[in-house]
């Protein structure tokens, strides 16, 4: 197997360099260990099938999600991906049913999450969910008892969170009591906690509802108090990501809201420097909502190699190869089979990570159904896209509230007129 690790200016070359029979490129990306893990079992892949030549171009995230779509808009790209931007692009994954050898394996441990991948009304089989995702709340347990203030419990509002931290903030002398990754997905679990709804009757986004503007005027509050550390929204413009993971990890917030996918990380990085806890999400006054989603290994139609390419997945979606994958990974695993069975035993020393994952799983059962409509929703990137741009905008003083409710509005409407004219 060919390992490359891709920059962003290299990444477009790579991918669209013409494959040869019995060659199959993947373009992936990593949060944590998952990288050295996939290297690993595809290298025992090649081992049993001589035949087929894997190349995994290691790359950033970032190129997944600005420079892989230019490549698919061109009928170009890898031949398989690591995506996070299932629905919106769906209509550039192949269709592997025709290739696979069991199709019915794939309904039965992956079909509940097929739609997420899918274009409408279709019923084809273009990858799986690499894991399942769930936004969640993270608290440093050493700092809160230095501070002697209680971690809040069970049924906490977001305001008994932020206050709590407000006390750890105050008394160990931080910069800010929390912060929130910079992404209009990582709010939108809590603002659907608010009573938000982003999708209309007819299936196309809804206006900027008072539920939404419940938990973004709460974020800009928090922000103009000095509660929410301002550089994780403010020094970035447009829909440019930004983690916190990094300030979490460097005990500079006692607060850290982001998802199950930073459990190895977090672990890794921290080691033995802190004690932390998964804490769910908080709630609103609709319910403590998080939002599922997950990173999925897609077949991109414009491979030369479908044959090959199916073969690959069809090991790297095996049931023995996804449960070691999520045992070494620390992911939650997105496998019916897998997950039935039970009995994961996630590889860590860390006393933290198995707690960590276990409140995933339960807070996984607390999600509302505004919520669960998302990942499957066509035009769900468009509204985390538009609410990330305005309030941030709001949050570093240059618009309003009342001016960007407006503005979100029309930036949603531009993309769909985009989309549609394509």
């Amino acid at each position: 197997m060919t390992i490359r690790t891709a920059t962003a200016a290299i990444a477009l070359a790579l991918a669209a360099a013409p494959a040869f029979a019995g060659e199959v490129r993947i373009m992936w990306y990593s949060d944590g260990v998952e990288g050295e893990v996939i290297q690993d079992l595809l290298s025992r892949f090649e081992a049993e099938n001589p035949e087929i030549d894997v190349i995994l171009d290691n790359v950033a995230y970032q190129v997944i999600q600005e420079q892989l779509p230019i490549q698919l808009a061109s009928g170009q790209g890898p031949d398989i991906a690591r995506v996070t931007n299932l629905k919106e692009q769906a209509q550039h994954w192949l269709d592997l049913r025709p290739y696979l050898s069991d199709p019915a394996y794939w309904e039965t441990n992956f079909g509940d999450r097929l739609d997420w991948m899918r274009e409408e009304g279709s019923d084809a089989i273009p990858g799986f969910l690499t894991q399942l995702t769930l936004t969640g709340g993270f608290a440093n347990a050493t700092l809160f008892e230095q501070a002697g203030v209680a971690i809040p419990g069970e049924g906490a509002t977001w305001d008994d969170w932020i206050e709590a931290s407000r006390q750890v903030m105050d008394s160990q002398q931080l910069p800010a009591a929390f912060a929130v990754d910079r992404s209009g997905h990582r709010i939108s679990g809590p603002a659907v906690s608010y009573g938000a709804n982003y999708i209309g009757e007819d299936g196309n986004p809804a206006p900027i509802d008072d539920g939404t503007m419940a938990f973004a005027g709460k974020l800009v509050d928090w922000t103009s108090q000095g509660l929410m550390l301002p550089e994780v929204w403010v020094s970035a413009a447009g829909t440019t990501y930004r983690a916190a993971a990094d300030d979490f990890i460097n005990a500079q917030i006692p607060f850290y809201y982001s998802g199950s996918w930073q459990v190895a990380n977090l672990s890794t990085k921290i080691g033995d420097a802190f004690d932390w806890v998964a804490v769910g999400t908080p709630c609103g006054d609709a319910g403590c909502s998080g939002l599922a989603g997950g990173a999925a290994l897609v077949a991109i139609k414009y491979t030369q190699n479908p044959e090959e390419v199916a073969k690959v997945m069809e090991y790297l979606a095996s049931e023995p190869v996804v449960r070691e994958f999520s045992e070494r990974t620390l992911f939650l695993p997105a496998h019916a089979g897998v997950v039935a069975a039970g009995g994961l035993q996630f590889q860590s020393e860390d006393p933290n990570v198995q707690p960590a994952l276990e409140k995933f799983v339960q807070a996984s059962t607390e999600t509302l159904p505004a919520s669960d409509a998302l990942p499957a929703w066509r035009w769900a990137n468009a509204y985390y896209g538009a609410l990330v741009t305005r309030i941030s905008q709001v949050m570093a003083g240059e618009l309003t509230l009342e001016e960007a409710r407006p503005l979100m509005d029309q930036d949603i409407a531009d993309q769909v007129a985009a989309a549609q004219q394509q």
